[in-house]
């Protein structure tokens, strides 16, 4: 992922107002390996139940806002992520919503799928099984993964911008 700074960040979301953007926290950007994301998710430490999510569409950057769900699943189940379709404990997966964009959105539209309640998808498909049971070469099961995480990633951001 090429890096995005604050101005770019706050300029990409396509589902918010104006005021929910400038309010907006950041993560720290100093922090993030881009080399090894195919987009920037975060929640919101003043409201857990918000998340962001950024990612480059062509040569611009899409952002949107996610609200998680307040309810969880039961314990002891397992759930997967549509994203990195990763399965994972019930607990490590939510529920996320976004509003669409524009009036769609403005009229209580929204699009919703599970996600993994961390957002950090980019960082779970990086862990490679055991050596002995790859059939492929572990940078080639990342590049796949990636490949397959950035193209779903798009699908979802793409829904939300529809306006009809």
């Amino acid at each position: 992922m090429k890096p995005l700074n604050e101005s770019e960040i706050r300029s990409s979301i396509v589902n918010a107002s104006q005021g929910e953007v400038l309010r907006m926290p950041l993560p720290g950007l100093h922090e993030v390996l881009w080399g090894e994301r195919e987009y920037l998710g975060w929640r919101d430490h003043k409201a857990p139940l918000r998340g962001y999510l950024v990612h480059w569409l062509d040569d611009r950057p899409v952002g949107i806002v996610l609200r998680a769900s307040g309810a969880t699943m039961r314990p002891g189940i397992s759930a997967m992520c549509s994203l990195c379709r990763t399965p994972q404990p019930a607990g490590q997966v939510a529920l996320f919503s976004a509003p669409r964009a524009g009036q769609a959105g403005r009229d209580g539209n929204t699009v919703g799928t599970y996600i993994c309640a961390d957002l950090a998808c980019s960082l779970i498909i990086r862990i490679i099984p055991p050596a002995s049971a790859l059939p492929l070469d572990p940078a080639e099961i990342v590049a796949r993964r990636a490949e397959g995480l950035l193209s779903r990633v798009q699908s979802f951001t793409a829904d939300i911008m529809k306006t009809a």
